[in-house]
């Protein structure tokens, strides 16, 4: 029977290479960061939501004392696969990944180097660390690293669909505009793209030392530009203002983020903030003055030119419009990319997984009806 490590306890899991570690200590997690973001880098499949500052930040403004459980995998000094995770225990006991629903996208690391040892010590870790929990990996991107840990789950585990993703290729913004469905269409574009020149909108990208007052600026921008209207009121909480302030100045200073202010007769009238990682650009969150709309300048148009900048040259990266499925992202013929819940339990805890499962069932009938109902009128 496998004994379960505590924190700070090592394992060699291979004779000469591979050391498993529990992590449940705050401040050792911090000190992973130097090693996180290399074996980030490594990680083909890493998103932004992956990396070290962003989960990080998120814990310190979202975490619970003493749920932290990060299974790390070590070849000598390097780490070789993370995944990074909480313990919850309702609606039932379950580790999910930290990042919770400000996050787009969960997933763990893996080297990509990986022969599939590290890949098996993760997976073996795992189903130490859920010998009373059930394993519960929400919004995993298509080809996600956890999707290795899922083949090699021994024990009861499904798939179930999650959040619709839009993406875009990686393009310029003149081929964007060649890929809408008729030439009125970018005709529209370019004419769009012309009134904000001849307004002078202009943009540029801020530097990391000017960061957290072009965030302050965005989300306040955020906040004047959905007033009256329904917001995600997580957006308008000094919780998650602390987090993206800790958060995407070190991803800047790591070429993980870019932060991008729109200027009009020297004011500032947008800041986008765009989250980046090797293959994937997401335009995450943006704040626009009213005025904007008012003077007749189309904020999403003026905003998709500026993202297309990060998604050429060198490294091409899928532009992704995250979550959600809104009628006006479909105007670029973006690709439909739904997201996967991966579920994974032991013979012990089988009847976590059911519960879920049946919940699931429950929630999609209940939608599937909605629907109907609407399409009646």
């Amino acid at each position: 029977m496998t004994a379960t490590y505590p924190a700070g306890l090592a394992r060699p899991t291979s004779p000469t290479e591979l050391v498993t570690e529990l992590v449940t200590d705050e401040d050792a997690f911090a000190a992973l960061g130097p090693a996180w973001g290399r074996l980030h880098a490594r990680c083909a499949a890493a998103t932004p939501f992956q990396s070290h500052a962003w989960l990080h930040s998120w814990w310190r403004s979202y975490g619970r004392r003493g749920r932290l459980r990060l299974l790390v995998v070590r070849a000598g000094r390097e780490l070789v696969a993370v995944a990074p995770l909480m313990l919850v225990r309702r609606p039932l006991p379950a580790l999910v990944p930290l990042g919770g629903t400000i996050s787009d996208y969960t997933d763990v690391l893996l080297d990509d180097g990986d022969d599939g040892r590290a890949a098996g010590a993760l997976t073996e870790a795992l189903t130490d660390a859920a010998r009373t929990a059930l394993v519960d990996f929400r919004e995993v991107r298509p080809g996600g690293a956890v999707e290795g840990v899922y083949a090699r789950w021994r024990g009861p585990r499904r798939t179930l669909r999650d959040s619709p993703c839009l993406e875009l290729p990686a393009v310029s913004m003149e081929e964007l505009i060649a890929r809408l469905p008729s030439k009125k269409s970018a005709q529209r574009v370019r004419a769009k793209l012309r009134r904000l020149t001849a307004l002078g909108v202009q943009r540029r990208t801020v530097g990391p030392e000017e960061v957290d007052a072009a965030l302050d600026r965005l989300l306040e921008l955020h906040r004047m530009q959905w007033q009256g209207r329904k917001v995600t009121s997580e957006h308008l909480r000094p919780r998650f203002r602390e987090h993206l302030v800790r958060a995407v100045g070190p991803m800047v200073r790591s070429g993980d983020a870019v932060v991008t202010e729109f200027r009009l007769d020297d004011e500032v009238v947008a800041v986008d903030l765009t989250l980046l990682s090797g293959s994937l650009a997401g335009g995450y969150l943006y704040g626009a003055h009213p005025g904007l709309r008012q003077r007749k300048a189309d904020v999403a148009v003026m905003l998709l030119d500026a993202c297309t900048e990060h998604t050429g040259g060198g490294r091409r990266r899928t532009l992704s419009l995250l979550r959600g499925d809104e009628p006006y992202k479909h105007h670029w013929r973006p690709e439909r990319v739904v997201n996967r819940r991966l579920l994974m339990a032991r013979r012990r805890t089988a009847p976590l997984l059911t519960a879920v499962l049946c919940d699931a069932g429950v929630r999609q009938r209940g939608r599937e009806a909605l629907q109907r109902w609407r399409e009646r009128g």
